[in-house]
């Protein structure tokens, strides 16, 4: 046992020995090491897989590297076909071709069976035209993209995210999906767009209304006969002219009275809003000032003691902008842009009636809402203006009432009959003027409280001044140098 012991730690050395000699014969003569004569890609030494060093080869499929071995190759071993392949040309020459995508080994044997060099063999898509037309297409980014399985990875930085989306979509066509793309692309300069969005809305309208009411009392021995001619106002739905009215009366006995009622009513509104908003480009803002009012929505009963209870819910009503900026290029953006204007209204309200007990009741009046909405999409420079949406709207009304036959009279019928005119018109527009935009140090701003103190006592008392006065009277303030307009001017 004790021989056997000794044997088995002498083979041990010797073996360790050899091993030893053949590495620094290998060190010693480059002659003895496996040459690539050209090579698909840079290779590197990687863990030893056997007896020798197995160097890696990224393949693309279809592409061939060729092999320069230093010693005569009697036999090949190769892994997995379908993937790789080996030619042997020449007693000391191989051709290694790639034939799909995956991973394999190959390994080349001399006539006494001993290992020559073994190579660890990942063939990958051709991506080398890809890398040209990334180049080429996006010349100020820097995107790498590589094989990873049946898929591809992308990496690097880009100027914007447009550049990062042209570059997935290519890699999406060459990788068969959008599923096959690994995505690790860093957008360098995340632009920020600020929106200025301005609606603004003028309103005319002109009511004319005109009319004679008759009234009579006609006697005929012991008979009376009475007639009565009220004329509305259908036009507009309501009757504008009460109080506004001129009563004559004719004779004691027969009587006649005669009642003018006329209006003229011209009225103007204007509706501006200007919201600003900024955002990173590739996302969303959201912006509104306004605030909610309630609505009844229902009724809730208690079925033990049968009280019902008002259910209440509250609708919003204000100034949103909503948009999603997009830069495309220097100065180019691309808008989502939602913008919304809405105010109460008693045009078209409601008023919900309650009883409460057998003697009093319960009113409410539910408002209704003018809105001015646009949604769309566009494209414009960077300090552009364009119409984003417009309205030139112009209603015109009128009405005759009367009792018939006589309001065809050429001049008499004036007193049987009513006239109501009614013409509105408005025009809106909605301006959006995107600004690509960078941070400004505090002091280049101004608020709209820049300079504004509640008044002292005896300003308030004895001067009935609502903010303090500053300055001597007589002297000029020194002029003052502004980068760009700021705050709101308050008349």
């Amino acid at each position: 046992m004790k021989c056997g012991a000794k044997s088995s730690t002498m083979r041990t050395s010797v073996v360790r020995g050899l091993s030893f000699s053949a590495a620094l014969a290998l060190t010693l003569n480059p002659a003895l090491v496996p040459v690539i004569a050209a090579d698909y890609r840079p290779v590197a030494p990687v863990a030893a897989d056997g007896q020798m060093n197995a160097r890696f080869l990224s393949l693309g499929i279809g592409k061939s590297i060729v092999i320069d071995l230093p010693r005569d190759i009697k036999d090949v071993l190769v892994a997995d076909p379908k993937i790789a392949n080996a030619v042997v040309r020449s007693a000391q020459r191989a051709y290694i071709i790639g034939a799909s995508v995956g991973q394999t080994n190959i390994v080349f044997f001399d006539s006494a069976g001993q290992q020559i060099a073994a190579y660890d063999i990942a063939v990958k898509r051709d991506l080398n035209g890809a890398r040209a037309a990334l180049k080429q297409i996006l010349p100020n980014s820097d995107i790498q993209i590589d094989g990873l399985g049946d898929g591809v990875v992308l990496t690097g930085s880009a100027v914007n995210p447009l550049e990062a989306q042209q570059a997935n979509d290519l890699a999406a066509r060459l990788a068969g999906g959008a599923d096959k793309v690994v995505n690790s692309i860093v957008v360098r300069g995340r632009d920020q767009v600020m929106l200025k969005v301005t609606v603004a809305e003028v309103a005319r309208s002109i009511i004319k209304q005109l009319g004679i009411d008759l009234s009579a009392n006609l006697n005929y021995g012991t008979s009376v006969v009475s007639f009565t001619n009220a004329n509305p106002f259908t036009a507009l739905g309501k009757n504008l002219v009460d109080g506004n009215n001129l009563t004559t009366k004719f004779g004691a006995t027969p009587s006649v009275q005669a009642t003018l009622r006329a209006m003229e009513s011209a009225g103007v509104i204007r509706t501006l809003a200007e919201p600003n908003l900024t955002a990173i480009s590739g996302e969303s803002a959201t912006f509104i000032a306004g605030g909610e009012f309630p609505v009844p929505a229902g009724y809730a009963c208690d079925p033990t003691t049968h009280v019902c209870t008002t259910q209440i819910s509250f609708k919003k009503f204000g100034i949103s902008l909503n948009f999603t900026p997009v830069v495309l290029s220097e100065g180019k953006i691309s808008l989502r842009v939602m913008t919304e204007v809405s105010e109460l209204s008693n045009e078209n309200a409601i008023t919900l009636s309650q009883a409460v007990t057998s003697s009093s009741v319960n009113s409410l009046t539910v408002p209704s809402i003018k809105t001015r909405r646009a949604e769309t999409s566009l494209e414009i420079p960077s300090g552009g203006a364009m119409a984003m949406a417009g309205l030139i709207q112009e209603q015109t009304k009128q009405a005759v009432s009367g009792l018939p036959g006589l309001t065809q009279l050429p001049v008499l019928g004036a007193l049987f009959r009513s006239r109501d005119f009614v013409n509105n018109a408005t025009e809106l527009v909605v301006i959006v003027t995107p600004y690509i935009v960078r941070a400004v140090a505090q002091k280049d701003l101004s608020r709209p409280d820049d300079g504004f103190a509640a008044p002292a006592d005896p300003q308030a008392d004895l001067l009935g001044n609502i903010n303090r006065l500053y300055g001597v009277p007589g002297r000029t303030e020194p002029g003052r140098n502004y980068r760009g307009t700021y705050g709101f001017i308050t008349d």
